[in-house]
């Protein structure tokens, strides 16, 4: 996934010891890792409806002059393709979330953005057309794993175990 991604790795020792256990039980143990992308998946959703990061922080509110020609007041929300791209792809030990979209990882992580091949960016804002050596867009994570995610991971990782050493 080239826009922006998470790899999820198991670091609560119990959860490590149940999935080692499950790895013994399970031939292929996949379908435990697509499970745990599913979960994450939805609570990145979770996340566009909220417009907070992985911790529950408020994302930064928008520019004003931007928020008043936007079509959606949401957030990282205009169109739904940046949420609606979230996906996860499992392997046996590993599941990594995130999404294709090119302009993802400008909104996690944040960025500067600037002219390529002119002196100077050109947009329209409520006030108008607005010309720009640089436009820095701050960082509004989406992608992460917060306590409910680690629960759920173990609850999973747990449930999978009691189905198959019954």
């Amino acid at each position: 996934m080239s826009g922006a991604s998470i790899e999820v790795e198991i670091r609560d020792q119990v959860v490590v010891r149940a999935f080692q256990r499950l790895e013994g039980v399970m031939d292929n143990t996949t379908p435990v890792m697509a499970a745990i992308g599913t979960g994450l998946v939805g609570s990145t959703h979770r996340r566009f409806l909220t417009q907070t990061d992985p911790d529950g922080a408020p994302w930064v509110a928008l520019n004003p002059d931007y928020k008043a020609i936007k079509r959606n007041s949401r957030i990282l929300t205009e169109t739904g393709r940046l949420r609606d791209s979230i996906t996860s792809r499992a392997g046996r030990d590993q599941v990594v979330v995130g999404t294709n979209v090119i302009y993802a990882a400008v909104h996690q992580f944040g960025a500067t953005i600037v002219p390529k091949n002119a002196t100077h960016l050109v947009f329209r804002l409520a006030t108008g057309v607005v010309l720009a050596k640089s436009v820095t867009v701050p960082a509004r994570p989406f992608l992460g794993i917060n306590d409910d995610d680690e629960e759920m991971i173990a609850d999973t990782v747990f449930g999978f175990v009691e189905r198959r050493t019954r």
